[in-house]
């Protein structure tokens, strides 16, 4: 696996140094790489395990070294944390092989000293029992538990209760489950988990046109994926369309809707009849939402650029409107952990920007028409506060029951997911109904 740890520390410190997206990052670089499957994956688990676990994995060098974690060098910083992660969290590799292969890849740092110290800081940590730093204070014992900001754990908490946040910082750690959208507009249901399982796919039918795959490895090589009979999609999102309700025959409005899952779902649950308009701001991102439809053979899906903040005259009235808003995708981060460790302050200015879009939204809805808003966040202020902000602006706006999702019945017009009640990511929906 020494190649697959020289990769990964590659990864690392390009990620490190450039703030791209993990999966992004990872998934493109992996394509390009001479690692064999079994390498893949190991370099994959580490990979996002060191992000996955960064606060923890620096906690325990600060409390082992002289110099702090963020003055030490790229590289014997990564390494590090490397090291950490293999003797804490992976069971399958040796506690010798974690310290020597570490070393391994310090000799290769212009540093004469660095494998020297490498080695000394990973057996002091193995030596005391892989043990953890003592805190004290259930906010920071959490935040060190689950490598979670403080800022963020004291805000789930206050939000949500100290049981609720613990039940999403458990989520955001790990392997994300993997759903795909039937596309049974070309084939039905049955049909298409036919063809899954004769591809050694195991599925587990979670009814509505959703399934969820294991074993399945790249996504985009399955046949039915080629063949244009499913897409992938989180449950959540899944369960979003489904509030909307789109009917055959519906003009539908997706306004933020690249790369276009939910304007695919949208588009099936109609049978293909209607209208299915979809916008992002750039061009690049339009494309993905228009290829996508191609590859699905959807005739109803147009796409188009258009600013979701600036109304649009040129739109029709719609019979049904989704409001999917930019948002922190604070219930997404076992997808890309780096989101956690992005500033407070980032996330000062997204309500207001939110709340312009929901306004501009709701003009293209008909009288008698539906408005979802929707986010991938755990956030209140993004989620119920800015729910509040518009029905005091919006009179001719009523709140609508959600109705069923996923098998359950939801008399309430809001919903936080939280990732525990789907095994799905965190997410949030309003329903609206245009009045006059």
């Amino acid at each position: 696996m020494g190649n697959a740890r020289g990769f990964v520390l590659k990864l690392l410190v390009r990620q490190e140094q450039s703030a791209s997206y993990s999966n992004i990052l990872l998934d493109r670089k992996l394509s390009r790489s001479q690692l064999d499957e079994r390498e893949k994956k190991f370099a994959a688990a580490l990979f996002y395990g060191v992000i996955e676990r960064k606060l923890t994995l620096d906690a325990v060098i600060d409390s082992r070294c002289n110099k702090k974690t963020e003055k030490l060098s790229t590289d014997i910083r990564n390494i590090l944390r490397m090291g950490i992660y293999q003797l804490r969290y992976m069971d399958s590799v040796p506690d010798n092989a974690a310290v020597d292969e570490s070393v391994k890849l310090a000799k290769k740092v212009r540093n004469p000293a660095a494998a020297g110290f490498v080695n000394a800081v990973l057996r002091g940590f193995v030596r005391d029992d892989k043990s953890l730093p003592s805190v004290k204070g259930r906010i920071k014992a959490l935040s060190l538990e689950y490598s979670c900001p403080e800022w963020l754990v004291r805000k789930w908490a206050d939000e949500y209760g100290v049981k609720a946040c613990e039940g999403i910082l458990r989520a955001s750690l790990g392997k994300a489950p993997e759903y795909v959208r039937l596309n049974t507009v070309r084939a039905d249901a049955k049909t298409i988990i036919s063809l899954l399982e004769q591809e050694g796919v195991h599925v587990t039918d979670m009814g509505h046109g959703c399934i969820r795959l294991s074993g399945a490895g790249a996504v985009e090589e399955l046949d039915a994926f080629k063949q244009g009979l499913i897409h992938v999609q989180d449950y959540s999102c899944q369960l979003c369309c489904m509030a909307l309700d789109p009917k055959s025959g519906d003009t539908v409005l997706d306004l933020c809707a690249a790369p276009g899952g939910k304007t695919f779902t949208i588009a099936e649950l109609m049978n293909d009849e209607g209208r299915v308009m979809a916008f992002d701001l750039h061009e690049n991102r339009v494309k993905l939402i228009k290829s996508g439809a191609e590859r699905l053979g959807l005739k109803s899906v147009c796409a188009a650029v258009n600013n979701a903040k600036e109304h649009n005259e040129s739109l029709p009235a719609a019979d049904k409107v989704l409001c999917d808003v930019p948002c922190s995708g604070l219930g997404v981060i076992r997808r890309k952990p780096e989101i956690k460790y992005k500033p407070e302050e980032e996330l000062e200015r997204l309500p207001e920007i939110q709340l312009d879009i929901l306004k501009t939204s709701a003009a293209y809805v008909k009288t008698g028409g539906i408005l979802v808003y929707s986010t991938c966040s755990l956030s209140k202020a993004e989620n119920d506060d800015v729910v509040q902000s518009f029905l005091s602006e919006n009179a001719d706006f009523e709140p609508v029951p959600l109705g069923e999702l996923g098998g359950r019945s939801f008399d309430n017009s809001q919903l936080t997911v939280f990732p525990d009640m789907f095994d799905s990511d965190g997410f949030f929906i309003a329903k609206f109904r245009r009045l006059r």
